[in-house]
């Protein structure tokens, strides 16, 4: 099990988010195709940005019946002391995949949800953490918090 998975688990009290979303799988193609919407390069057999990514976890998480996936590295080198970045990306109607989301930390999908996308808690070091709402467009800062309550960093 990944650490975001993990982390989501243990938050969330052993479900993931959204409750019904199913775990899902990638074709080949949709996984070359998630992996170049996150940035990074096939270099070999792997996918590289600034270390070599995975895919960590697949589901629909807006629930438009459509894949959307978390596209992770990590390492301090590249991530400081969170030694985790993401990318979340999604795939579209027509086909091709979208970068929605992505940076240094730790995502964790929050109940609370907005246009259809969960709010986006971006863990790390610390005790009080940012949280994006999807605006329609992209996830931007709503607020912070720490263990469901609001903080200020």
């Amino acid at each position: 099990m990944r650490y975001t998975t993990l982390i989501t688990a243990v938050l969330l009290g052993g479900a993931s988010w959204p409750p019904s979303a199913q775990e899902m799988t990638l074709s080949p193609t949709d996984t070359a195709a998630a992996f170049k919407a996150a940035g990074y390069k096939l270099k070999g057999t792997k996918w590289m940005a600034c270390a070599e990514g995975t895919v960590s976890e697949v589901r629909d998480i807006n629930g438009d019946g459509l894949p959307d996936a978390i596209v992770s590295e990590g390492g301090t080198k590249c991530h400081g002391m969170t030694g985790e970045g993401y990318s979340l990306v999604s795939k579209q109607s027509n086909g091709s995949w979208k970068l929605v989301s992505g940076g240094t930390g730790i995502p964790l999908f929050l109940k609370t949800r907005a246009k259809g996308w969960p709010d986006l808690q971006v863990g790390g070091p610390g005790f009080c953490f940012p949280v994006l709402r999807w605006n329609g467009q992209s996830y931007t800062l709503n607020r912070y918090e720490y263990e469901g309550k609001r903080c200020k960093p």
